[in-house]
Parts: C-alpha cells; sequence; structure tokens
C-alpha cells in the first residue's frame, strides 16, 4: 500500500462462524458454504485494502475468530491491520463506535466499509477516498437500498448513524438525508451490490475481479 493519501480505510466486519455468517444465504446453502463465502469476501477485501492507497487501514472485528471458516488465513492478513473490537448493541451505533475508534487510532479522516462487497478494488476505495477529501462526506449506496461506503472527515458526523434503521430499503436515502441535515456536502460514488442472499450471489460474481478467492469459490460451485 502506498500510503500517500491522508485517510484511513476502515472495515466493519464479523467473524465468518458457520451458523453465525451470512444466515439469509445459509437458509439456501447451509451454515458452511454461507460461512465460507463470508470469508473469501472478507479476505479479498482485506486484500483492496492493502493495495489502496490510504495512508490507514483498521478493523473492527466482532465473533470469535478461532470457530472462523478460513480463521488461519484471515489471522494471518488482520496482522497487517490495525484491529479493534466492535462496541455497542444496535448496528448503528456500532458503526458510530468503529469510527471514533478508527480515528482515534490513526488521527485520519475514515473511509468506512463492511465485507458484504468482495468486488471493491484499490482504485475503487482510491476514487471513494479522493472523493472524500474534495467533500465533507463521502457515501456509496448499494443496489438494495443500503449503503456499502461512508466516509467522513471527524467522527462527530458518523454519530448520525446512531438514528437511523438499519437493513431497510431506505436506509441509504436515510443515511444521505441524516448527512446532509448536519449541512455536511456529501460526495456520492459507485451503487455496488452488497451480497446477502442467493439472489445477489450471480450479480456480485460478476462484478468480482476475476480470480480472486470469492469469483473462485462461487464460480466453482462452493457456494
Amino acid at each position: 500500500m502506498s500510503g500517500d493519501v491522508p485517510c484511513s480505510v476502515l472495515v466493519v466486519a464479523k467473524a465468518p462462524v458457520p451458523g453465525f455468517a451470512k444466515t439469509r444465504l445459509a437458509a439456501t446453502l447451509g451454515d458452511a458454504a454461507a460461512a465460507d463465502l463470508a470469508a473469501a469476501a472478507l479476505l479479498d477485501t482485506l486484500d483492496a485494502v492493502a493495495a489502496c492507497s490510504g495512508s490507514g487501514r483498521v478493523v473492527a472485528m466482532t465473533g470469535d475468530l478461532d470457530r472462523a471458516s478460513r480463521s488461519a488465513e484471515i489471522r494471518a492478513r488482520l496482522a497487517d491491520f490495525t484491529v479493534v473490537e466492535q462496541r455497542g448493541d444496535a448496528f448503528g451505533d456500532r458503526l458510530a463506535f468503529a469510527h471514533a475508534d478508527a480515528a482515534a487510532a490513526t488521527g485520519l479522516p475514515v473511509l468506512q466499509i463492511g465485507m458484504d462487497t468482495p468486488q471493491v478494488t484499490a482504485a475503487l476505495l482510491d476514487e471513494c477516498a479522493t472523493t472524500l477529501l474534495a467533500s465533507d462526506a463521502v457515501l456509496g449506496m448499494a443496489s438494495d437500498g443500503g449503503w456499502w461506503v461512508l466516509g467522513v472527515h471527524d467522527p462527530v458526523a458518523a454519530e448520525a448513524l446512531r438514528d437511523v434503521p438499519m437493513s431497510r430499503a431506505d436506509t441509504g436515502a436515510l443515511t444521505l438525508a441524516a448527512l446532509t441535515a448536519t449541512g455536511l456536502d456529501v460526495g456520492i460514488v459507485a451503487t455496488l451490490t452488497d451480497l446477502d442472499t442467493i439472489d445477489d450471489l450471480d450479480e456480485v460474481r460478476r462484478e468480482c475481479t476475476s480470480g480472486t478467492r470469492f469469483s473462485r469459490l462461487a464460480m466453482a460451485g462452493g457456494a
């Protein structure tokens, strides 16, 4: 990672433990297959972050990595990241705390993503970071109505997430409204497909770079 962009990329992640990871996907594929796809998605995401130009990289993690699919590989990859434990109960609270913790750890503006978009690339993250540095905030919508990336200069701005209902078809619109209501100029970046259910699988695979863990696993029928 060249580290020449003054921005920290934050990945909010959940240990891909069978039975706890991607439960909606597991309803179709089974617990083990869904967790393996989640692990592949997380690892591909971490690779993209490691290759982008941001000068900080943080993972806010929850769950038991010892029980996770591809546990050893994930632990080895996390050695290149600052890892913090997620705090809070509601998802919006955990996101707000993660922004605060990443900002405290790096002293930089924070660009936050999850582990549901393994198609993300270093180039796209660089584009998001550049947009953030030219705006007060940045937001990338997900095709299901949510969002996949959110960046702010000051973690106080992420406090708005505490009051936004998550995992709804209007979460993205409500998040944008919450940010703009505080007077922020929000730059909008590319829309991506989140991996949530079996209906998302082929679209996410098509958006992935060939040869990534996720694309190989999905193509091979491991899903």
